[in-house]
C-alpha cells in the first residue's frame, strides 16, 4: 500500500475502510424494515433541517406578531415556547409539523406507526436539549428518535 492509499482511507473514514474490507452495512432503515428509497424511507438530513428552519421561522413570525415591536427580547423568549407547543401538538396528533409537511416528512412510531402524546413529549423535550439530535446511529436516527422509539420518514 502506498502513501496515497493510506491517506485516502484515512480521509474517507472508518466506514469506507470497513466497506473496502467487505463489511456490509446495508442501507439506512434496513434494520427497521423500511424501504431504501421513496415513501417510507428514512428522511435525509437536508430535508430535516429545511423543515426545522420553516417551523422556526413560522414560530418567530408568530412570536413577533404576539408582542409589540418594542419588545424584541420577549419575542425571542416566546418563539422557542411556541415551537415546543407546535412540536408537541402536531406530532402527537398529525405526525408532522407544517415544515415537515412542506418537505414531505412524517414522524412515526417504530412499533405502532402512530406517535402517542407521551412519545411526542419525550421526543420534543430531547430535541430541545440540542445534543440528542446531533448524535446519530447508522440508520440516520438521532438519539432523540431512538429514545422515543420514533423515526422520521418520507411521505
Amino acid at each position: 500500500m502506498d502513501n496515497r492509499q493510506v491517506i485516502g482511507s484515512w480521509l474517507s473514514g472508518p466506514r469506507a475502510a470497513a466497506e473496502e474490507a467487505g463489511v456490509d452495512f446495508g442501507y439506512r432503515g434496513e434494520q427497521l424494515g423500511l424501504p431504501k428509497e421513496g415513501p417510507g424511507s428514512i428522511a435525509r438530513p437536508g430535508r430535516r433541517l429545511g423543515a426545522l428552519a420553516v417551523d422556526w421561522g413560522m414560530c418567530l413570525l408568530i412570536a413577533y406578531g404576539l408582542v409589540a415591536d418594542s419588545y424584541h427580547e420577549a419575542a425571542q423568549i416566546w418563539a422557542p415556547l411556541i415551537l415546543f407547543v407546535l412540536f408537541l401538538l402536531t406530532l402527537s396528533t398529525l405526525g408532522f409539523t407544517p415544515g415537515k409537511r412542506l418537505f414531505g416528512l412524517r414522524v412515526v412510531a417504530v412499533d405502532s406507526g402512530r406517535v402517542s402524546p407521551p412519545r411526542a413529549a419525550l421526543r420534543t423535550l430531547l430535541a430541545f436539549l440540542a445534543i440528542p439530535p446531533m448524535i446519530w446511529d447508522r440508520d440516520g436516527r438521532g438519539l432523540h428518535d431512538r429514545l422515543a422509539r420514533t423515526v422520521e420518514v418520507r411521505i
